[in-house]
């Protein structure tokens, strides 16, 4: 395997939008295989209903990520606020590990916290609430046992108002919370974070209890692709095209 790791985040891969699930395969059949490692950070679907979906694209993303598994890259899931319903089913489709909200990983010697990034945006109640409330293991239970059908009207519901929640909020609400982001680089001792979920790609060089620290944003997937390559000498974005 080649001494590379890999990020991804925010797809939002949908039967909508069947160009960006095939750019997802190529990816994955191209740039990602060979590599030591695939983090993906969330929201690699734009609405996820189950493990027991296998309508497209759900089925065919867990055929892609079986082939890399099986060809010797380790995949790595964190969930998203739109596939935060990925369960043990879609593990052992996948061959894929699944994560915590928060996670710290070993880096080629460099100690890095990986998460999503809605949990940082500290500033949006009312998302924060409601996160809160749909990540029980109720709810969840409550959730997947209502018939495919009904889950998928509810998805389609969730995103229309995910979307008129938006347009009502300002930017800087629904971006992360410079204190957060301060307690949390604190709470884990880390040097670099790596998120998605904002949709503003950038690295920021940041001062947290007086040492330099990284917070590095993966960028949404949108006409093209992109990803983050890390290897022992450093890292670099990667975009693809179509």
């Amino acid at each position: 395997m080649r001494p590379e790791t890999l990020f991804i985040a925010d797809l939002h891969l949908s039967a909508a939008g069947p160009g960006r699930v095939r750019l997802f395969q190529d990816f994955i059949a191209g740039h990602a295989r060979g590599a030591e490692a695939l983090y993906i950070l969330g929201d690699l679907f734009d609405a996820y209903i189950g493990d027991d979906d296998t309508a497209f694209p759900a089925g065919a993303v867990r055929k892609s990520l079986r082939e890399l598994t099986q060809s010797g890259t380790q995949v790595f899931f964190q969930q998203g606020n739109r596939d935060f319903l990925v369960g043990s089913g879609f593990a052992g489709a996948t061959g894929a590990t699944l994560l915590e909200d928060y996670a710290v990983i070993d880096l080629y010697g460099r100690k890095v916290l990986v998460t999503h990034g809605d949990l940082l945006c500290t500033d949006d109640l009312k998302y924060q609430q409601a996160r809160a409330r749909i990540r029980t293991d109720g709810w969840k239970r409550h959730a997947l046992g209502k018939p495919l059908w009904a889950r998928r009207l509810y998805a389609r519901w969730y995103r229309l108002r995910s979307a008129l929640d938006k347009r009502g909020n300002a930017p800087e609400i629904m971006d992360v919370n410079a204190a957060e982001v301060e307690r949390i680089f604190g709470r884990f001792g880390v040097e670099v974070m790596v998120h998605g979920h904002t949709h503003r790609p950038a690295d920021h060089e940041l001062a947290c209890g007086g040492r330099p620290v990284r917070r590095i944003v993966l960028a949404e997937w949108r006409g093209e692709g992109e990803f983050l390559r890390w290897t022992p000498e450093g890292h670099q974005r990667v975009r693809i095209s179509p």
